[in-house]
């Protein structure tokens, strides 16, 4: 997968991979009747993944609102070429894999015991905390492909964060922060909201306040009888977050050595909270790198002097991720030897997305550079002052394969295919299945 990705810096050391045998032999997992547990059985989705039906399922309530000011690149206007007609193919076999992947070999149809999930992170992951929690508008045509309506995700539809639950069968996750989403909160809650960063600390809605707002769930939740303690210690707990912390130093104009310099200080804050979720009980966590920073239309028009890698990506951003993400694989690997009975699971999220822009025509996109939703036009659409959503700006007809959305967010046809890659176990160390958090008894 690696040989097109010049310039990637990627390696995965071989001697530092675990797969669920050897935390088998740890004792940090069981085993069940057939097989290891989490080896191969996945909750079965609710729903199929397949994104052209599921356009028919949900009331189309804002339709009008979400296909204003489309844009239609030339190809577009004369039919579906054959590059889209294979990308098509392509994103769709991606959702099949999801459906394959997710799929229980034991013939069970769900978790096996109640799943809860606790999110923590930024607009990656942030299913509506920031419409709940500070009023802002996430206009249409955001929600345009699944949900039919705006949700608060900065998508078009569904975020990998939604992806991963629904294979496992269970609710979308609600936002902690939203008091009217009528949710009783029984399989968890997401605490990402758009913005957020590890630094600065206690300033909303950064990681460390939401480790604290999750520290208030949990004395609730308990006191309501919601979920109980020992629901809290096999949760999952999610981290998806570092991107603004880098993305906020650059647009600072700080060098690339001042940039890094911070990173330290970054991790130090996920460590802390990762040891506060510890001391609250937890002993899963699922911990997300960040992605090609360098890759995403709107750092490319906004940086002045630009140094290309092959792929047209900013070099610098992407090292300073690289390093980023390499001090937070350092972080993963010592705490499974600190904090004792922890299941640390690391993704590389980079190489999944770079591999995507890198190798982008493989998947069926044609523009891996370009916002879909967004204002200028080619090479990258995005225009800092009008941006998705805003009056004026444009958007990809529906059906485009576009991997960016809005200059920083995905579309959910690429969110698919990182969501099954995710599933697939190459890209996690150690090399356990996710949906080993809710069928390990």
């Amino acid at each position: 997968m690696y040989k097109d990705m010049k310039g990637s810096g990627i390696t995965k050391g071989e001697d530092e991979e675990e797969d669920a045998e050897s935390l088998l032999e740890s004792g940090r997992i069981q085993r069940k009747d057939k097989g290891v547990v989490g080896e191969g059985t996945f909750g079965r989705p609710s729903r199929p993944f397949n994104l052209a039906f599921h356009h028919q399922q949900i009331p189309d309530k804002n339709a009008a609102a979400a296909n204003h000011g489309r844009i239609a690149p030339d190809d577009e206007k004369k039919g579906l070429g054959w590059a889209q007609s294979v990308g098509l193919i392509l994103t769709l076999s991606g959702a099949v894999l999801l459906i394959i992947l997710s799929a229980s070999v034991d013939g069970h149809l769900g978790p096996t015991r109640p799943v809860h999930i606790f999110n923590f992170g930024d607009s990656n992951s942030d299913t509506g905390g920031l419409v709940a929690g500070l009023g802002y508008s996430v206009n249409p045509p955001n929600g345009r492909t699944f949900f039919r309506r705006s949700t608060g995700r900065l998508s078009d539809g569904r975020l990998v964060i939604d992806l991963l639950c629904q294979s496992l069968n269970v609710s979308l996750l609600s936002p902690y922060l939203d008091s009217l989403a009528g949710s009783g909160f029984s399989n968890g809650a997401n605490f990402a909201v758009v913005g957020s960063s590890t630094l600065p600390k206690r300033v909303p809605f950064s990681l460390n306040i939401q480790v604290m707002q999750f520290i208030h769930f949990k004395a609730t939740a308990g006191s309501k009888h919601l979920i109980n303690d020992d629901g809290f210690r096999k949760a999952l707990y999610m981290i998806d977050i570092g991107q603004n912390d880098l993305a906020d130093s650059f647009a600072k104009n700080l060098s690339y050595a001042q940039v890094t310099k911070r990173i330290p200080s970054v991790i130090a804050e996920i460590k802390s909270a990762v040891k506060a979720l510890y001391d609250q009980g937890g002993r899963n966590f699922w911990i997300h790198n960040t992605g090609p920073l360098g890759c995403l239309p709107q750092k490319l028009s906004l940086v002045e002097k630009k140094d290309f890698d092959p792929y047209g990506c900013l070099s610098t951003y992407n090292a300073a991720a690289r390093l980023f993400n390499e001090a937070l694989r350092h972080l993963c690997n010592g705490m499974r030897s600190e904090l004792k009975d922890a299941v640390i699971v690391y993704v590389d999220i980079y190489a999944i997305k770079y591999d995507l822009i890198a190798n982008s025509t493989k998947y069926g996109f044609s523009r891996p550079l370009m916002a879909c939703c967004g204002n200028g036009g080619p090479p990258y659409n995005y225009n800092v002052g009008l941006t998705c959503g805003h009056p004026g700006s444009q958007v990809c007809d529906e059906g485009s394969l576009f991997v960016n959305w809005d200059g920083i967010h995905y579309t959910e046809a690429a969110n698919t295919i990182v969501a099954s890659k995710i599933l697939s176990k190459n890209f996690s160390t150690p090399r356990v299945p996710f949906d080993f958090f809710c069928c390990s008894l």
